[in-house]
């Protein structure tokens, strides 16, 4: 089992700036990477930005790339999603997710259903 908290969110301007972070317990040696995903009220959850744990490698939406940056503090093991120049439209329950590792081929962080344990959300309301 691996737990996850997040933290970070809040109400924030457009063009305004926040940092989610994600911490890990628990197995964490079994996690492969680490991914976020959001949900806006009537809407399907979708992928936001993925990091993987050995390689470093990172993915992120076309919504928010360029706006974005998903790091990792190694000793913490803690994954953070640094979001800049926020519109109305990234307003949404921001989750965090974590895979195990196992193979994965072509666009599979993409999926939630990749994810095997997920944190309880937080909310990031962007006002006009």
């Amino acid at each position: 089992q691996v737990q996850l908290v997040e933290s970070g969110g809040g109400l924030v301007q457009a063009g305004g700036s926040l940092r989610l972070s994600c911490a890990a317990s628990g197995r964490t040696f079994s996690v492969y990477a680490t991914g976020w995903f959001r949900q806006a009220p009537g809407k399907e959850r979708e992928f936001v930005a993925a990091l993987t744990w050995s390689g470093g490698t990172t993915y992120y939406a076309d919504s928010v790339k360029g706006r974005s940056t998903i790091s990792r503090d190694n000793a913490k093991n803690t994954v953070n999603l640094q979001m800049n120049s926020l519109k109305p439209e990234d307003t949404a329950v921001y989750y965090c997710a974590v895979a195990r590792s196992r193979v994965y081929i072509g666009n599979w962080y993409l999926s939630p259903l990749k994810y095997d344990y997920w944190g309880q959300g937080t909310q990031v309301t962007v006002s006009p």
